[in-house]
């Protein structure tokens, strides 16, 4: 088996397309542009269909990466997975985390396992296919794949799979319809969610945490059905799932390690702690960290509770025609996380579907070991 090492750089942003910050480390060698694997960002849009700051920075990265690279702007795109998640309500920083990956030696003294990524691609779907279990089942065999690319093969290893997903359009629903087909749903908004759901019921299936006998009708219904470290994005811009495995490996070489937990609900500050607590942190808790850990990042999920409710009491996320709900999740649970982390630089993505209990979601953390 290989050896690599990953790097994990946390770059604030004064815009979605800044990539001052970026190039400034290429400038000054931390960051070798050749081995960049992925980008993940968040950026201050609305998170929403026409949320076209997600493209616009992807637009912006890769325009500055190309010429680094020897490659056309498309080229990039296909080369790099990005992922921007659109929504900086609260406090939540915009920022971008860019992932490197390159062959390595693991020290002789080097103990434990440490942080891997690894990465893969669906086929393209059908607009048809969105929020069905032919989504799921295309899911699932990408990460596997980007498993093996991680050099992980116990599940119990994987902290966290980061998908971008595609959503619908009118024009996807009326292709659809003249090939004799129905969509899932013919609202583009709504699409958002069952492409996240069906993506993150693919998480589940490869990582053995659900059987493999999921139907399309469990798709945001059953939501007993989900994943412990899934988190999905969906965009405008694809129509295959790009899927990004974070892990720990024997196999790495790298001065980081990932840990999670999963919040219950909206309001689990046990959960943040817990996962603060399984790469050796404590920050924001009056508690020393372990010698020579530093936080990274923190990746999380939230959503509005789907019964309208946060331990019995009652919640207006559902009902608010003016904000929509994941603007309200991603604010509250971007609080709250920033809080115990002490930073607002964190990514905290809306959208919940099966990724987690109804109304919570998952929470990796991502540490700097020096010792």
């Amino acid at each position: 088996m290989r050896t690599t090492s990953v790097g994990v750089f946390k770059i604030a942003t004064k815009g979605p397309g800044d990539v001052s910050g970026l190039m400034s480390l290429i400038g000054s060698g931390a960051i070798d542009p050749a081995s960049i694997l992925a980008i993940l960002g968040k950026t201050e849009g609305n998170g929403g269909v026409n949320d076209f700051t997600r493209e616009y920075a992807v637009a912006a990265l890769c325009a500055a990466l190309a010429p680094k690279l020897g490659l056309t702007p498309h080229a990039v795109e296909q080369r790099i997975a990005f992922v921007m998640s659109g929504g900086t309500e609260g406090v939540l920083s915009p920022h971008i985390t860019v992932f490197t990956r390159r062959e390595a030696k693991r020290p002789a003294n080097m103990s434990g396992k440490r942080l891997s990524i690894g990465m893969a691609q669906t086929r393209d779907f059908l607009p048809e296919e969105l929020g069905r279990s032919a989504q799921i089942t295309e899911t699932a065999k990408a990460v596997k794949a980007a498993m093996e690319d991680a050099g992980i093969s116990d599940a119990s290893d994987v902290h966290f799979v980061q998908i971008k997903c595609p959503l619908l359009t009118s024009e996807r629903v009326e292709a659809a319809a003249a090939r004799g087909h129905k969509t899932a749903t013919i609202s583009a908004y709504s699409s958002m969610a069952y492409s996240r759901g069906a993506s993150a019921l693919g998480v589940a299936v490869a990582l053995g945490e659900i059987a493999a006998d999921v139907r399309d009708e469990d798709v945001l219904r059953r939501y007993d059905l989900f994943s412990k470290v899934a988190s999905t994005s969906s965009g405008i811009e694809l129509m295959h799932n790009v899927v990004i495995v974070l892990g720990n490996s024997g196999a790495s070489a790298s001065e980081f390690e990932i840990g999670h937990a999963v919040m219950s609900d909206a309001i689990d500050a046990a959960a943040v702690t817990e996962a603060l607590n399984s790469v050796g942190l404590s920050v924001g808790l009056g508690a020393p960290a372990k010698a020579g850990r530093e936080l990274v990042n923190v990746l999380a999920k939230a959503e509005a509770s789907p019964d309208g409710t946060v331990r019995g009491l009652r919640h207006t996320m559902l009902e608010d025609t003016d904000i929509s709900s994941t603007r309200h999740a991603r604010a509250a649970v971007g609080g709250l996380i920033a809080g115990l982390a002490a930073t607002g630089a964190v990514y905290v993505s809306g959208g919940a579907e099966h990724q987690g209990p109804a109304g919570g979601g998952p929470v990796a953390v991502i540490a700097r070991l020096s010792d």
